[in-house]
This record gives C-alpha cells, structure tokens and sequence, in this order.
C-alpha cells in the first residue's frame, strides 16, 4: 500500500526550496493567504495523492480488469452523493 502524504499544515521535517513561479500567482497566492508555503505545500500534497491514486487505480484495473459501469456508478455515488448518481442513471 502507497502512503499518501497528508498536509496538516504542521510539518516536523522541512526543507528550504526556491521555487519561481509567474507574478500574476505569486500576487494572487499573497491575496489567498498570508501563509504561502502552506497553501503551496497543501497543493503539492494534493498532487500527489491525485497521482498516487491514479497509480493505484491503473494497477488495480491491471489486475483485476477494467471498472465495471456499476462500480463506477457505486463511486460516484460515494463521492458525490446518491442524487447525483440517480442524475446519471436517469440520464442513461
């Protein structure tokens, strides 16, 4: 199993890294928050959880075939709730 890295905003361990990034968001994160490295260290950590479970996903297709149209619907119902799954199967 991947452990996927959590963002709590405390850190025990940290490092010091330059990052340059385009004025417009450098403006617009300063607007967001007063805590940058916060909102930047969560984004990153969103990121990869997003592509750790992507991998996830790929490996389990790989070994037990592609998702069913039920599991799916099952999924997306777990995520987005039962009306939106009876939204899609209506719309079926």
């Amino acid at each position: 199993m991947v452990r996927i890295p959590q963002c709590d905003g405390f850190t025990a361990d940290t490092t010091r890294i330059t990052v340059t990034l385009p004025t417009e968001q450098v403006a617009e994160l300063k607007r967001l928050t007063d805590n940058v490295s916060g909102y930047v260290a969560e984004a990153v950590a969103r990121q990869i959880r997003h592509q750790l479970l992507g991998e996830e996903l790929r490996r389990y297709e790989e070994e037990h075939g592609a998702f069913t149209d039920e599991e799916l619907a099952a999924a997306r119902a777990g995520i987005f709730g039962t009306a939106e799954h009876e939204e899609s199967a209506s719309a079926a």
